[in-house]
């Protein structure tokens, strides 16, 4: 199936919140219940919206993954353990629909958000990943992401991971 990587518009709400939905729950069906187990509301998808860039991964009229990119750092992040940088962005929010999984979706969804970020631009993609079996760590690093560092915030283990996108000039 061909796949169309795009900016989400405000009428993908509802199927953003949607598969969010369904792959927290089948990271809980899969490994118990933890962080990766909160329900998305669609109001938080239009925060989202409206704070940064969100992007989508489409087979046919179907939203298959996505993927959040801004320039705010979240607040699980400590900028200590990553690589100066001039510009970053942060990722967030990336989940791909459990029936699609393990076919490249993500990684093309990845390849797509490294280019916007370029474009925008930024340096380096920045991120945290929960330290667990649900966590996407390892799918980061085969990603060409980075480790970091691995820390505590809040009670949750989580490891950081970074791509650099190279100078800026």
């Amino acid at each position: 199936m061909s796949q169309m990587v795009s900016p989400a518009v405000e009428a993908d709400t509802p199927a953003i919140a949607s598969l969010r939905n369904s792959a927290a729950e089948s990271l809980t069906r899969e490994h118990g219940p933890g962080h990766w187990s909160a329900a998305v509301t669609e109001q938080s998808v239009e925060r989202g919206l409206k704070s940064s860039l969100v992007l989508v991964s489409r087979q046919e009229s179907s939203i298959v993954a996505t993927a959040r990119l801004s320039r705010k750092k979240p607040w699980a992040i400590d900028q200590t353990y990553f690589s100066p940088l001039r510009q970053p962005s942060y990722l967030h929010d990336m989940a791909v629909d459990p029936r699609h999984q393990r076919q490249g979706i993500g990684r093309q969804l990845l390849a797509e958000v490294a280019t916007v970020a370029r474009a925008w631009p930024a340096d380096g993609i920045r991120l945290d990943a929960y330290d667990s079996p649900a966590g996407a760590g390892g799918f980061y690093a085969k990603c060409g992401f980075r480790e970091v560092g691995r820390v505590t915030y809040r009670g949750v283990p989580l490891i950081y991971y970074e791509l650099l996108l190279g100078d800026l000039g």
